[in-house]
């Protein structure tokens, strides 16, 4: 079988790729899994991931609640964050409260993405009581994971393969698990969040270093699941191995099915979509969904679902991240809550921020799931 790089190198050179999914094999397993739509998920009472796992916080009654109301649109999946921080503090209780979690998931019908690693927001985090939110201020105490502290150390990474083959290890084979998403935009550089100017150059360095790594793990557990990462690269090009970055083309061609993120319009889309559609695996956009941006449901889902493309738009219940707010409310005070949300979907108290989008979701799902021969599978160029 050809490989989908003509610079590629072989596997027997590449121990990263040496047991990497096969087309086929990823086409089987897509055929299986069917159209999955959801959603990235954090309960409204949890500023980042810490609070959303740690014992203190860790609120079941709440997820069932909001996940009930994510089973009620129709979606069938979502994408959940972890920590090594977690792992580190109390591994056991930290398995117990992914076993429950993954209980009450698919009670509601829902099966999870985990992302193990993320480059973005906060490069100091610290177990404990988090901050509060600033206010109205987007994603305003999510934290990274690994922290500057580790991912500045690279004679610390192999402190984390106790973390990420805990985990993975022990879901290898549990149907709950859907797809393990191995870092959340590492080629984000982030660099507002930085003094250290000669970090921020090496940044990019240091984040592919520790995925060869994780995914030699990963490959070495050889669980059930696909694997994947999630680049982020807005302005790249990523219609070749020659204008796409080296880190975006490691995680293109390391990766079993494909994800991206992509928050630009319907045309935006569209190209991403013909870029990527090259590799001729599963996609899945990770994260979309910003209303000023002109990517709404209404006109990017059709477009996920004409091409088989698995789809989890950015937020679902208004709360500490707040992500209703924009980007830009990092560098702009907004006094008042933004008239037009940027991501989310539901108030805390269950109310739909928009009723008509609510209702597109439930039909444009529904009517979907009973045509599943609609949906085209990528083939390579």
């Amino acid at each position: 079988m050809q490989t989908n790089h003509h610079n590629a190198p072989r596997p027997e050179q590449d121990p990263e790729l040496s047991y990497r999914w096969s087309i086929e094999k990823t086409a089987e397993w897509q055929a299986r899994t069917g159209w999955l739509v959801g959603c990235n998920f954090v309960p409204h009472n949890a500023i980042n991931q810490l609070e959303m796992w740690q014992a203190e916080t860790f609120d079941p009654f709440l997820i069932d609640k909001e996940l009930s109301w994510a089973a009620g649109l129709g979606f069938n999946t979502i994408r959940v964050f972890l920590h090594h921080l977690l792992w580190e503090q109390d591994s056991k209780g930290f398995l117990e409260r992914i076993e429950l979690f993954l209980s009450i998931a698919e009670k509601n019908g829902i099966r999870t993405m985990f992302v193990l690693f993320d480059a973005v927001w906060d490069p100091n985090p610290k177990l404990g009581k988090q901050r509060e939110p600033k206010h109205n201020v987007h994603n305003s105490g999510w934290v990274q994971c690994p922290g500057y502290d580790v991912l500045n150390s690279p004679e610390r990474y192999d402190d984390l393969y106790e973390y990420v083959h805990g985990i993975v290890n022990h879901f290898k084979h549990d149907p709950r698990v859907v797809i393990w998403d191995l870092y959340n935009e590492p080629d984000n550089m982030n660099l507002a969040s930085y003094k250290d100017d000669n970090y921020s150059r090496h940044k990019a360095e240091l984040s592919l270093e520790l995925l060869k790594k994780t995914i030699r793990w990963v490959r070495g557990i050889g669980p059930d699941q696909p694997i994947t990462m999630a680049p982020w690269q807005e302005v790249e090009d990523w219609s070749s191995d020659t204008t796409a970055s080296v880190l975006d083309n490691y995680m293109f061609t390391h990766s079993d099915v494909i994800s991206f993120h992509c928050y630009a319009n319907a045309e935006g889309m569209k190209k991403r979509i013909e870029q990527l559609s090259r590799f001729g695996r599963p996609m899945f956009c990770t994260e979309y969904m910003a209303r000023p941006f002109g990517n709404t449901f209404q006109e990017i889902l059709p477009l996920f679902r004409e091409h088989g493309i698995g789809a989890y738009n950015w937020g679902f219940v208004a709360g500490k991240s707040q992500t209703h707010c924009p980007w830009d409310s990092w560098q702009k005070p907004y006094e008042q809550e933004p008239e037009l949300w940027f991501h989310d979907i539901f108030r805390a108290n269950g109310e739909a921020y928009r009723p008509e989008e609510v209702d597109f979701l439930r039909s444009f799902i529904a009517a979907a799931r009973t045509n599943p021969a609609a949906v085209q599978v990528a083939t390579p160029a």
